[in-house]
């Protein structure tokens, strides 16, 4: 169930998810999921899922991951301390606009995720209404 204080006006390293930082250290790789996937003799919807937030890995893949990605696992999973990848100061403005742009998705996943959940409460109440007639 989604809490309300997700409700989230931008993006920022605090709050970025496990989900995040791993498609920001693959992408910092330059590996497509499919490619990361393979590599850790994994399906390709394993990491759609660790990314978005559906599902997270276990400590032996967790451990593969980071080391792969060239990152810490305290980065990874709480995004502090050294291990990260780090932008170069060129770089900036392109994390100001992707930074807004990740925030606004964050949104339209909570918005969704809150609307399947009350969907579904809907679906129920109408299934049991239905058993009454």
């Amino acid at each position: 169930m989604i809490q309300e204080d997700l409700n989230m006006d931008d993006y920022s390293e605090g709050a970025a998810t496990f989900g995040d930082r791993l498609a920001l250290a693959r992408e910092a790789q330059n590996l497509t999921q499919e490619q990361l996937a393979r590599r850790l003799g994994l399906r390709t919807p394993t990491i759609e899922n660790w990314e978005c937030d559906r599902s997270e890995p276990r400590a032996n893949r967790l451990q593969m991951l980071a080391g792969f990605l060239n990152v810490s696992m305290g980065w990874l999973l709480t995004g502090e301390g050294e291990g990260g990848p780090t932008l170069h100061s060129e770089d900036q403005t392109v994390s100001t606009t992707l930074s807004a742009l990740l925030g606004e998705i964050r949104d339209i996943r909570v918005a969704n995720i809150r609307a399947n959940d009350r969907l579904a409460k809907l679906e129920k109440r109408l299934r049991e209404m239905s058993e009454l007639v």
